[in-house]
C-alpha cells in the first residue's frame, strides 16, 4: 500500500498556477476534495466560473503535475464539480492578500 496522502497531493497541486490570475489552484480554493485509495487518486475541483476558458488546460495541468509523482502507483481521476459554487471566500488568506482583500 502506498504512503500517498491527501496532503502530499495538495502540496503538489500548489505547482498548478491559474494563468489568468497567477495564483496556484490550492490557494485559489479550486481544489474541493482529494480522495486517496490504494489504487486511485481522485481530485474534485472547480473553476472560478462555469465559463472559465482555462478549464480544460487546468485539468490537464493537474493531471500532468500528479502523473509523474503518483501515476505509477495510482490511477488519477479529475472531477470538475460546481457545488458549491466557487467564491472568493474559498481563497487562502495569502491569495486574498494578493488582491488586497481583507476579511
Amino acid at each position: 500500500m502506498s504512503s500517498l496522502s491527501a496532503e502530499a497531493v495538495r502540496e503538489a497541486l500548489k505547482n498548478v498556477i491559474d494563468p489568468e490570475i497567477g495564483i496556484n489552484i490550492v490557494d485559489l480554493g479550486l481544489v474541493y476534495r482529494i480522495d486517496v485509495t490504494p489504487d486511485t487518486l481522485h481530485v474534485a475541483m472547480t473553476m472560478t466560473t462555469p465559463a472559465c476558458p482555462m478549464s480544460n488546460m487546468l485539468q490537464e495541468d493537474v493531471h500532468d503535475t500528479l502523473a509523474p509523482l503518483f501515476g505509477t502507483t495510482h490511477a488519477i481521476e479529475i472531477e470538475l464539480v460546481w457545488a458549491p459554487l466557487w467564491s472568493p471566500t474559498l481563497m487562502s488568506e495569502r491569495a486574498r492578500a494578493h488582491f488586497g482583500w481583507d476579511e
